[in-house]
């Protein structure tokens, strides 16, 4: 193994000790009260009940699947890649989950203390769940290349086994992702439309039966659920660019580990970003979290010029087709997937704050009714997708110049690499929402839930920006994807001799071919169709709630006098059972896409129009895709922030005509971010990385 290759993995190493650290760290503060602590123990309970449950299902479906790669499509060492990507993205969720559900109690501790103490225990296991992501994710990759090297694989022995741990990954997130997402926004939204508005009682009650529900829901879905999501597009993009430097830079070694150097420098500069966290003068908590993000930002910056003059060189000259470039080049592509970083997070936290225009304008609308504060809700939703998509247009032009599709792909590496940082901004949030969850509960002094309020209320924003970046660094990253998927099928196409089934493959991406136009129909449907499944489980969950809610309410006398205890359990079980049913046939649909249009393309034409027609529905599946995730994401965020903008006592606070429009409103918004929009992420880049198995498999 090579010198070089030793530096990521040690890195790596270094990330999974860091949370080590982190982890003593948390667990030895205070945890309270005997009160807060059997408060925190049926939300830990109910998180592990359903990962469990969770984890267990995704299980079965991944032992099949390895079972089917390794002894019937491809091979053991592609079947190793799958499970070793499977496993460590299901690891890195469920510990981070483990951690934010024993450190909410603690950070509810710690705010009678002060604002300093909660935010720093609240960061601190944010900090371990985003370490222990880029940690994991960068083992995964450069461990298991560096076995492939000490076995002499090459080529698509290669290739195959790498591309086959994203695929892992991938299928991990998309169930944690839309599974969490319907287990948190089902307990949400029942929870608020019978507690807030039918019985008028404040959120988080202890009275409302599915309080432990919605608390437990921030684990599963924001932590454990985003954890899985950019362990997958960290470990996804890396190996599509490893994918694209083996076919564009054949014998040179260098250059396929160059993305794994970049992350592992940049998981050296994230551990010193969080220690930059810290509170000013102006106790300004946003200034304190961004203060890590911008060091971690310029570090990462400075440290790219060593590490690309000591992997490539910064004077040597590389080529793709006509385009000639320079280590410098690559260099500026990497600078530039940060300025793209830091504009998309500055977007999203315009359209998400309530310091700004669209939030603002979502809670005035509520003066006028429910009607017209979803109008413009929606309005606001469709608007936040233009400077984002503007920003990544110009990434893709300024990186493509610079260093071609091999640009492209450092620039969204570059972007990845800055997961650990940005992960911990929003783990911070489920663990800030629990703190003051538990306050409520437990009935602790006015002043700390003033804190935690504060400190939860910037926990919304940090999951609103961190959804924005994971959106478009997905969006980049399938298109990296598509390049890999593109380059592949003009390597196998002249090479027919080895790959004998691409004899006469002549792939035409040209509209005038009506294949072409049909895959870009049918790859532009899937967001929409997989975003209705989305939401219409949530809709069947929230309801069950709904009914559950308004049954105990009304079947338990004492509770709404607070002398008898609500069945909370009983809601945990019932969202447990619904997300798991609800989450396996949304999660297959871009699984099994590609293959299917592949096959029945191929039955009315042949193997050319088959790969055109995939094509282009991975063209479609990104394009409509990425503005189906930033909508849904910022307009949630939008809309969930103007309810709390208004229940701060602006447009009349809490229980006015205005206020009940708001929670109307968030109701809405609730399942566009934190179900539907953010699992459009995973499922954009598993439909292109099936394509690409789907190759490998043909040409195998």
């Amino acid at each position: 193994m090579s010198e070089a290759l030793w530096f990521p993995i040690v890195c790596g190493v270094l990330a999974l000790l860091y949370g080590a650290y982190a982890s003593r760290a948390v667990l030895s503060a205070s945890a309270g009260t005997k009160r807060m602590q059997e408060i925190a123990a049926a939300i830990q309970e109910g998180a592990s009940a359903y990962l469990n449950r969770q984890y267990l299902t995704i299980g079965l479906v991944g032992i099949v699947i390895f079972l089917v790669i390794s002894f019937g499509l491809f091979d053991i060492m592609v079947g190793l890649g799958f499970a070793i990507g499977a496993i460590l993205s299901g690891a890195a969720g469920y510990i981070g989950m483990n951690v934010s559900v024993r450190a909410n109690v603690r950070t509810a501790a710690a705010a009678q203390k002060g604002l300093k103490e909660g935010l720093d225990i609240a960061f601190k296991a944010g900090a371990i769940t985003g370490l222990l992501v880029v940690g994991l994710a960068l083992l995964a990759v450069a461990g298991y290349y560096a076995v492939l090297v000490s076995i002499g694989a090459e080529g698509r022995a290669m290739v195959d086994p790498l591309v086959a741990l994203g695929f892992g990954a991938s299928l991990i997130s998309i169930f944690a992702r839309l599974g969490g997402g319907i287990f948190t926004k089902g307990a949400d939204v029942g929870a608020d439309l019978v507690g807030k508005v039918e019985a008028g009682i404040p959120e988080d009650d202890p009275r409302n039966p599915a309080v432990i529900a919605d608390n437990v829901g921030d684990n599963v879905g924001d932590c454990a659920g985003m954890a899985a999501d950019l362990f997958e597009t960290y470990a996804v993009t890396t190996v599509a660019t490893m994918v694209l430097a083996s076919i564009y830079f054949v014998g040179n070694g260098a250059l396929l580990i160059y993305p794994l150097l970049i992350g592992g420098a940049c998981i050296i500069t994230s551990i010193i970003g969080t220690f930059f966290v810290r509170l000013g003068a102006s106790q300004n908590i946003m200034g304190a979290l961004y203060k890590g993000f911008i060091v971690t930002a310029v570090l990462s910056a400075l440290a790219l010029l060593p590490i690309t003059a000591w992997a490539v060189g910064l004077d040597s000259e590389f080529t793709i087709g006509v385009k000639s470039f320079t280590g410098w080049s690559l260099f500026w592509c990497g600078v530039t997937g940060l300025v793209v970083t830091g504009l998309l997070v500055w977007v999203t936290e315009y359209y998400t704050s309530t310091e700004y225009r669209p939030v603002r304008s979502i809670a005035r609308a509520s003066e006028t009714g429910h009607g017209t504060n979803v109008i413009q809700g929606l309005a606001i939703s469709m608007e936040a997708t233009a400077i984002p998509a503007i920003i990544i247009v110009a990434g893709i032009i300024v990186s493509y110049n610079l260093a071609a599709l091999f640009g492209i792909a450092i620039a969204v590496t570059t972007m990845l690499a800055l997961a650990g940082m940005v992960v911990a901004l929003d783990a911070y949030g489920p663990v800030t929402d629990n703190a003051g969850g538990i306050a409520e509960m437990a009935d602790m002094d006015e002043g700390v839930r003033k804190i935690t309020d504060a400190l939860d209320a910037v926990g919304n924003t940090t999951k609103a920006v961190t959804k924005g970046y994971a959106i478009g660094s997905a969006g980049l990253g399938a298109l990296v994807l598509f390049a890999a998927y593109t380059e592949d099928l003009a390597y196998f196409s002249k090479n027919v001799a080895e790959f004998p089934y691409f004899e006469g493959v002549m792939v035409n991406f040209s509209l005038a071919n009506p294949y072409v136009v049909v895959g870009l129909l049918l790859g532009g449907m899937l967001p929409y169709l997989f975003g209705a499944m989305g939401m219409t489980a949530v809709g069947r969950a929230a309801g069950s709630v709904v009914v559950e809610v308004r049954r105990q309410f009304r079947e338990i006398p004492g509770i709404m006098e607070g002398t008898a205890k609500p069945d909370y359990s009983r809601a945990v079980d019932m969202l447990t059972k619904a997300a798991i049913k609800e989450m396996v046939i949304p999660s297959l649909l871009p699984v099994l896409a590609p293959i299917v249009v592949y096959y029945v393309i191929l039955g009315i034409a042949d193997k050319s129009a088959a790969f055109s027609c995939v094509g282009a529905m991975l063209l479609g599946v990104i394009v409509t895709g990425l503005f189906v995730a930033i909508s849904m994401t910022a307009g949630g965020g939008a809309w969930d922030n103007a309810k709390k903008y208004i229940e701060d006592g602006h447009h009349g606070g809490k229980g006015t005509d205005a206020h009940a429009a708001a929670v109307t409103g968030d109701t809405v918004g609730d399942p566009y971010k934190d179900t539907a929009g953010p699992a459009v992420n995973p499922m954009i880049k598993i439909t292109n990385i099936v394509a690409l198995l789907l190759l490998g498999m043909l040409a195998h």
